[in-house]
C-alpha cells in the first residue's frame, strides 16, 4: 500500500564486501485512504501492524560496491469506510508481496575488504538500484483492499550521496512501473500509471557510530484505470520523517523511525512508527 513511498536514508552508503545483514522489525501505521472524488467510498480509515524480515548481502560487482537484499513483510490490517449509507469493514492478516533489490554504487564507493574499508572516507557516491516485487502476497479477487497486489512492480532508482565532515546529504529520484492486475474485483482489469518519487535525506553521524536523519519525499502518479475507464485519483503527495540508528555492539544495532504525511490528494495518508534490529556477520568479522 506504500510502494515506492518509503523513506530510506543511507541506501547507497559504501559497505565492506562479504557482509551479511539479518533485519527484523515492526511497523505500525494509522491513517486514511482517499479514493477517486467521484467514488461512493468515503471516510476510509485503517490501522496496520507489519512484521518485517529482511536479508542483505554486500558484494563486489566489477570492482564497485553492491548489495542484494530481500524483504518479506507480514501484515495485520483492519479498516472501515462508508459506502453510500452503509459502513463496510475489512480485516485481514497475511503476507504482503516480497521485494527483491539489487543496488550498485558506480562512483565513489569501490569494493573494499573490511581491512581496506578502515581507511575509506566517503565523499561523493553515485549509485542506482532495481527493485522487483512479484505477486506473491495474500490476494482475494472479491475484495477492493488487499495485502498483495496480484501484479508485478519494478522500481528503478538513482542515488546521489555527498558527505562533508559529519554531515551527509542524499537525493534519490525513482520511478515505479506496474503490470496489469487482470483479476481485479471479480475479473476486471486494473491498470496503474507509473509512480514518480523524489527522496531527500540530511544525515548527521556521531563519532560513536550513532546517526540521525531528517527525511522527506514527494511522489506523484499512480492514476488508475479499470476496464478502460480512467479514475480521477492521481496522487500528488508528500511525507517527512526522522530516523535514529544506535549501535549496540560490534554485531548488533537498532533503528527507530517515524514519518507522517504533509499533503495528500488521493491514496494513503498515514502516520508511521517503526523499529528494526539488525545483526551482521561475515566479511572477516
Amino acid at each position: 500500500m506504500a510502494q515506492a513511498k518509503e523513506l530510506e536514508p543511507r541506501s547507497y552508503s559504501n559497505t565492506p564486501v562479504g557482509l551479511n545483514f539479518l533485519i527484523a522489525g515492526h511497523v505500525y501505521a494509522d491513517g486514511k485512504l482517499a479514493f477517486d472524488p467521484s467514488s461512493k467510498i468515503t471516510d476510509a480509515k485503517y490501522r496496520s501492524n507489519t512484521e518485517v524480515l529482511a536479508y542483505a548481502h554486500s558484494l563486489d560487482a566489477w570492482g564497485k560496491s553492491a548489495k542484494f537484499d530481500v524483504i518479506v513483510p507480514y501484515t495485520s490490517f483492519s479498516g472501515h469506510a462508508s459506502v453510500g449509507t452503509q459502513t463496510r469493514e475489512r480485516e485481514m492478516s497475511g503476507f504482503n508481496d516480497p521485494k527483491f533489490r539489487f543496488s550498485m554504487n558506480f562512483h565513489g564507493a569501490p569494493a573494499l575488504s573490511l581491512k581496506e574499508f578502515a581507511n575509506y572516507r566517503q565523499d561523493l557516491v553515485i549509485g542506482a538500484s532495481l527493485q522487483v516485487s512479484p505477486p506473491m502476497g495474500q490476494y482475494d479477487n472479491t475484495k477492493l483492499v488487499n495485502l498483495g497486489a496480484n501484479r508485478w512492480s519494478f522500481k528503478s532508482e538513482l542515488g546521489v550521496s555527498k558527505t562533508i565532515g559529519a554531515l551527509t546529504m542524499e537525493i534519490m529520484p525513482s520511478v515505479t512501473f506496474y503490470t496489469d492486475n487482470t483479476d481485479f474485483n471479480r475479473g476486471r482489469t486494473f491498470e496503474q500509471a507509473p509512480l514518480y518519487a523524489l527522496q531527500g535525506h540530511l544525515i548527521y553521524g556521531f563519532a560513536n557510530g550513532v546517526w540521525v536523519a531528517a527525511n522527506a519525499t514527494y511522489f506523484t502518479g499512480e492514476r488508475t484505470t479499470v476496464d478502460g475507464v480512467q479514475s480521477d485519483n492521481q496522487q500528488t503527495n508528500s511525507r517527512v520523517g526522522l530516523t535514529l540508528a544506535l549501535p549496540v555492539d560490534k554485531y548488533n544495532s537498532l533503528k527507530f523511525y517515524a514519518s507522517t504525511g504533509t499533503s495528500t490528494r488521493t491514496g494513503s495518508d498515514f502516520d508511521l512508527l517503526g523499529v528494526a534490529w539488525q545483526y551482521r556477520w561475515g566479511g572477516g568479522f
